[in-house]
């Protein structure tokens, strides 16, 4: 198994953990929230499993190998748009809101959006015949 493939796997079993680990804590804060629940909340952990463990699984499959700021900037993106659930979900439980909601979507696609340029701008090393 060649190192990339290792970082890879990597990849997958953090962005799994990182679900089962948010799964938990929503079910946790929602177990003492009095019967108020929200559904930010409680999805909270699909975003590591949507934005992270997919994406990486079929980045493994078609052996496609990314290099490390778009690794680095993709997990900040995931996990941003993870905190702004629990943030929002733990506010709507609460039965509040605040201004600063509106940093985390915006944070996250600015994050998404410079991953996938580097991504696309990303230098190859020459194929040897």
């Amino acid at each position: 198994m060649s190192t990339s493939d290792k970082t890879m796997l990597k990849q997958i079993l953090m962005q799994l953990l990182s679900a089962v680990w948010f799964a938990f804590f929503g079910a946790v804060y929602e177990r003492f929230s009095h019967e108020v629940y929200s559904y930010y909340m409680i999805y909270a952990f699909a975003v590591p499993l949507v934005m992270g463990a997919l994406p990486y699984s079929i980045m493994a499959l078609k052996h496609c190998r990314p290099d490390r700021k778009f690794l680095h900037l993709w997990n900040s993106a995931v996990i941003t748009f993870t905190i702004g659930s629990i943030f929002k979900g733990v506010l709507d439980i609460y039965g509040t809101t605040n201004s600063l909601l509106t940093v985390y979507p915006i944070a996250g696609l600015i994050l998404t959006g410079l991953a996938l340029i580097t991504l696309k701008f990303r230098k190859t090393a020459p194929v040897s015949e």
